[in-house]
Formats: structure tokens, C-alpha cells, sequence
């Protein structure tokens, strides 16, 4: 991970960038030595690839099923 100051960041932003494209290389900027943000590569996510949290919701019910009688106020909102 390269490490740079934020005068350096703004001074260099382009070359940085195009640094991570080539690479991949992370790059932390710092201030005073800080921590301060990451600059990283951006990840293209897999749209057809259902999310991994999903798999643990669990729905008791059919959702597509119509309202009985006694459920149904008459009301739209």
C-alpha cells in the first residue's frame, strides 16, 4: 500500500489513479501521519449474483396472496 501526505494527493491525483488502474495498488493518504482515506480501485459487482444476505431472509407468507375480508380496511393511501 503506498502511503502519501495530502499535498501530495492533490498534487499528484491523475498519476495516482492511473497508478491503481494499472496496478490495483491501494493507496492511503495521510494528514500530520493520520489516516485520513483510502483511495482503492473500484470493484465491478456481479448483478446476476443474488447478494449474500438475501439467502437469509425467510418470508413466512405469500407475499402475492389477496387480503382476506378482515384484513382489508377500504383504505388507499
Amino acid at each position: 500500500m503506498l502511503v502519501v501526505n495530502i499535498h501530495e494527493a492533490k498534487t499528484n491525483l491523475s498519476s495516482l489513479l492511473t497508478k491503481i488502474e494499472k496496478t490495483g495498488e491501494e493507496v492511503l493518504i495521510c494528514r500530520y501521519g493520520k489516516p485520513i482515506a483510502d483511495l482503492v480501485p473500484h470493484k465491478c459487482k456481479n448483478r446476476l449474483q443474488p447478494h449474500s444476505v438475501m439467502s437469509k431472509i425467510k418470508i413466512d407468507y405469500d407475499p402475492t396472496e389477496p387480503l382476506s375480508k378482515d384484513e382489508w380496511t377500504g383504505e388507499t393511501i
